[in-house]
């Protein structure tokens, strides 16, 4: 018996790897002879680079960047040796998690840039870029500032950071870019399909999390039009439409406009990278899961993602929860995403402070593994 173990973490209680590895045990107890491949899995947002360093033979590169307040941070990306690819996350460097200020009008992509451009000084030329957990509302400018492209006002000088800068642009100059940007494809692990501008865009379904008012929300949107109108112009393409594009502060719609990027899954985009298709194709059996199954879990979360990648090979796909929807179209729409059985792991009356403890968690994931796959 084959069987993949891709699971995300049960946050604030175990890593993807710890809940993996939890679930390896209780197969093991029930099959010992199984053979088990685990792959890290996320999203492309924050912990990422720690999911693919952990769990595979990805190395780490650290870099000294510019926060999202122009403060200085130490962060790290991946790179893959089969590929020579380089990962790396806006969160690291641009994070919403890096400060307690809250203030998009202020914060500034301008550190996801810099790694970029240290990823390319380092000889990469194939980058996928995770971008979830910005702070960030700055249209990419920032990012594409760090590149060497430059965002000018009335006077020829430098339109500054943040949203605040987004009206001040008057004119785009190209011509100071990185020249190794045209050697490089860019991929984007994105699971959001906003677009940039309007109600459905980065600035109002965004904004206020990251600290925007609410009476601001109308300008700013209005602002990033200008801008994305200035890049069609200025690029003969318009992606401000295009879903993704208003993906973290509206970082997507730059990597399009500027750096031809495409956007994937995250989850399918990491699983691909890491090599979890191919072991897939002679697996009998996927594993998954995440902390709650629910509603949201059928549409781009992990066991979704994986469930999509197995259904390729007619792998049979089980997740583990710690807890799951009493909805019973969560389980319908479960099976309609490709995952065949869906199993909460909770054992006995708890609170959720004891449900969540680290050993508590491990010690039920590994006992409802055991008890299945005997059963299998």
């Amino acid at each position: 018996m084959k069987v993949v173990i891709a699971m995300d973490s049960f946050k604030g209680s175990l890593t993807s790897m710890e809940a993996a590895e939890a679930v390896r045990n209780g197969i093991l107890a029930a099959k010992p002879d199984a053979r088990i491949i685990i792959k890290p899995v996320a999203d492309g947002g924050e912990g990422t680079v720690d999911a693919l360093t952990r769990g595979t033979d990805a190395r780490r590169i650290t870099a000294e960047v510019s926060g999202p307040y122009r403060e200085p941070v130490s962060c790290s990306y991946a790179y893959l040796p089969d590929t020579y690819t380089a990962v790396i996350e806006m969160a690291a460097a641009s994070g919403i998690t890096l400060s307690e200020k809250r203030d998009p009008l202020l914060a500034t992509s301008y550190g996801t840039g810099q790694l970029i451009a240290h990823g390319i000084r380092n000889g990469f030329r194939n980058f996928i870029i995770g971008i979830g957990g910005s702070a960030t509302n700055d249209g990419g400018t920032g990012m594409l500032r760090a590149l060497g492209f430059r965002f000018l006002d009335r006077n020829g000088q430098d339109a500054g950071d943040g949203a605040r800068a987004l009206e001040q642009i008057r004119s785009i100059d190209l011509s100071g870019c990185m020249p190794e940007l045209s050697e490089c494809r860019f991929r984007v692990a994105c699971d959001v399909t906003n677009p940039l501008c309007g109600k459905d865009g980065a600035t109002y379904v965004y904004g206020p999390q990251k600290g925007m008012a609410d009476e601001l929300l109308d300008k700013i949107d209005r602002d990033m039009n200008h801008y994305a109108s200035l890049t069609a112009a200025v690029t003969g393409r318009d992606f401000a439409a295009v879903p993704g594009s208003g993906a973290a502060g509206g970082l997507g719609f730059a990597l399009l406009s500027y750096l031809n990027a495409e956007l994937f899954s995250g989850v399918g985009l990491i699983l691909n990278a890491t090599g979890a298709e191919k072991e897939l194709e002679n697996a009998d059996y996927a594993v998954t899961g995440e902390g709650r199954i629910d509603r949201q879990t059928p549409f781009g979360k992990v066991p979704a993602g994986v469930a999509a990648l197995a259904g390729r090979h007619n792998v049979r796909v089980i997740a583990f929860a710690g807890s799951v929807s009493e909805n019973p179209a969560v389980y319908a729409a479960c099976r309609s995403a490709g995952i065949h059985a869906v199993f909460p792991v909770i054992r006995e009356i708890t609170t959720l402070r004891e449900a969540m403890l680290p050993e508590r968690a491990k010690s039920n994931l590994t006992a409802c593994a055991e008890q299945v796959f005997r059963l299998l």
